[in-house]
C-alpha cells in the first residue's frame, strides 16, 4: 500500500480551479488505487514553523558541519518534523494557482522549511547538490488566469511552472507530471473548456500514477 500527498495551496477552496481538477485527480486515483492512503495537507489550515532567528542559524550549522545550540536544536527540530512528514510517503499530488506570476506565499513558506541540507538535499564540494526525494512521482495542477504556455507570447511572464519545476528537480524528482487549468480569467464557456481538458488529463495520468 502506497501513500499519495496532496499540498493544497489555493484559499479559495470550491471556488479554486487548481483544487477542483486536483479533487478529479484523487478520486481517478482512488478508483485505480483503492488500497492506497491519501493524505491532504491545506497549507492554509497548517501552522508552519517560521524560518528565521534560531531556525535559520540552525541551517547554517548543519552547512558547516557545527554542533547546534540547545535553543537552535529545538528549533531544528520543527524543520525536521515538517520535512519528515513531507518525505516519508510515496506519490505527491501538489494544486496551486499562479499569484503575480509566481506561486502562493504559503506554499512558498512550506518550501522554504523543507528544502533542507541533510533532509530533502545534501552538498558536498565534491559532488555539489544532490536532491534526497529520489524515486517517487509528482503531479502538479497548475491554475492561471492568462495564458502563458508555448505559443502565448507571454511565456516568461510563467515564473510559477517554472519555480516548481526547478525545485522539485533540485530536491531530487525526476518524475514530474504537470496539468494545466489555463486560462480562467476569459468568457465561462472557455473557462469550463480548458477545466474539462485539465480534469481529462487529470484522469489520465492518475489512472497509471
Amino acid at each position: 500500500m502506497a501513500k499519495l500527498l496532496y499540498v493544497e495551496a489555493s484559499p479559495r477552496k470550491a471556488r479554486s480551479h487548481s483544487i477542483a481538477v486536483a479533487k478529479v485527480f484523487i478520486a481517478a486515483y482512488r478508483a485505480a488505487f483503492p488500497d492506497d492512503d491519501v493524505e491532504t495537507l491545506d497549507l492554509w489550515a497548517t501552522e508552519l514553523p517560521p524560518f528565521d532567528g534560531e531556525t535559520l542559524d540552525a541551517k547554517y550549522a548543519v552547512l558547516h558541519g557545527q554542533e547546534h545550540t540547545e535553543a537552535q536544536a529545538e528549533a531544528w527540530a520543527k524543520v525536521v518534523a515538517v520535512a519528515g512528514h513531507f518525505t516519508g510517503v510515496d506519490k505527491y499530488l501538489f494544486s496551486l494557482p499562479m499569484w503575480n506570476f509566481g506561486i502562493p506565499y504559503r506554499l512558498k513558506h512550506y518550501i522554504d522549511v523543507i528544502t533542507q541540507p541533510g533532509l530533502t538535499f545534501s552538498f558536498s564540494p565534491e559532488d555539489g547538490y544532490k536532491g534526497l526525494v529520489t524515486g517517487k512521482p509528482a503531479a502538479v495542477v497548475y491554475a492561471s488566469g492568462g495564458a502563458y504556455g508555448e505559443g502565448s507570447g507571454a511565456e516568461a511572464y510563467d515564473m510559477q511552472k517554472s519555480y516548481m519545476g526547478l525545485w522539485l528537480g533540485f530536491i531530487g524528482f525526476t518524475d514530474v507530471r504537470s496539468i494545466h487549468v489555463a486560462p480562467t480569467l476569459t468568457d465561462p464557456d472557455a473557462v469550463n473548456a480548458a477545466r474539462e481538458a485539465a480534469s481529462e488529463s487529470a484522469r489520465e495520468i492518475a489512472a497509471a500514477f
